[in-house]
């Protein structure tokens, strides 16, 4: 396998995704990473458009091998950093199909796609792409929204709370494999949960968490999502503010930067075919704490696919 380039120390260099070849046409590669700056779509706090940027600058830091793991994904995997997706700020259907054109020309060459966003909205056309190679997806989506209202806006079917709604409608989702964790916080009312649950996704709230232990809630998720091709989808709001203060829509009381790291590592073993990683929002980011846990989760799940 190629060996990771060395550019000096963290603070210098181009900053692709730890250090891997800018290359737009990924074919030979295992996995590639992709960046999608769109925010248009944010309720809230907009930002996470800088995202990308500043998630591949805290990846420098990573130097290469997972003790807990106990693999070197920069050095066992044919790694390529694609750029950014060329988005249409103003229009969320048009951003949609760019995206959908980037993922399909990454997954015709059997490159496993790491997205990092960018708002919520753009795991729709992710599924989309991957549910056209592989069929109906697991899903293992940890956030602290459902993301399945049916509109955020009137008459306006597609923003970053809705992206589930609209992914089991079109069938992109197998509900016999999907979880939800994570969710939590004050909502419109009981309906917003219930919604999420009637479309058939199991959810894991807070709550039920605590209430639980990490070994537990993994046996859970490694049951129900057995072998199928599994799509991972990482709301970095999560986890609490406390950890991760730099994103569009914070909610308190959420995940340990320790236990989203488990949760993760604990997919072990499970046929995981692609994942994205959202609402990191640098511009409320002190010291950049959020972007370094984002690039942190990323390199766990490059060390799942060594596995």
């Amino acid at each position: 396998m190629a060996e990771p380039v060395f550019a000096g120390q963290p603070y210098a260099g181009i900053a692709t995704f730890g250090r891997a070849p800018h290359r737009i046409d990924p074919s030979g590669a295992d996995v590639a990473i992709l960046g999608v700056p769109y925010d248009s779509s944010t309720s809230y706090r907009a930002g996470a458009r800088f995202g990308p940027r500043a998630i591949r600058e805290q990846s420098l830091l990573l130097w290469g091998y997972n003790n807990v793991q106990q693999v070197a994904p920069f050095r066992s995997l044919e790694l390529v950093d694609c750029g950014d997706v060329d988005v249409v700020p103003p229009d969320i259907r048009a951003t949609h199909l760019q995206i959908e054109l980037a993922a399909d020309r990454i997954l015709s060459t059997d490159a496993k796609l790491l997205t990092l966003g960018g708002d919520h909205s753009i795991s729709l056309p992710l599924l989309r792409a991957h549910a056209r190679k592989y069929g109906p997806l697991a899903l293992v989506h940890f956030d602290a929204h459902p993301d399945t209202w049916d509109s955020e806006y009137p008459n306006q079917p597609y923003s970053h709370g809705t992206p589930f709604k609209r992914a089991f409608e079109e069938g992109l989702i197998d509900k016999s494999a999907c979880l939800q964790l994570g969710i939590r916080g004050p909502t419109n009312g009981p309906q917003d949960y219930t919604d999420a649950i009637d479309l058939g996704c199991r959810m894991i709230t807070l709550e039920e968490f605590r209430g639980r232990t990490i070994p537990d809630v993994i046996r859970e998720m490694r049951t129900t999502l057995g072998t199928r091709p599994t799509y991972v989808s990482l709301d970095i709001d999560v986890v609490d503010p406390a950890f991760a203060p730099g994103t569009g829509t914070p909610e308190v009381g959420g995940l340990t930067s320790y236990e989203i790291l488990q949760l993760i590592r604990g997919l072990r073993g499970v046929n995981t075919i692609g994942f994205d990683l959202v609402e990191v929002s640098p511009p409320y980011d002190h010291s950049g704490i959020t972007s370094i846990l984002a690039a942190n989760l990323a390199f766990e799940f490059l060390s799942l696919l060594v596995r």
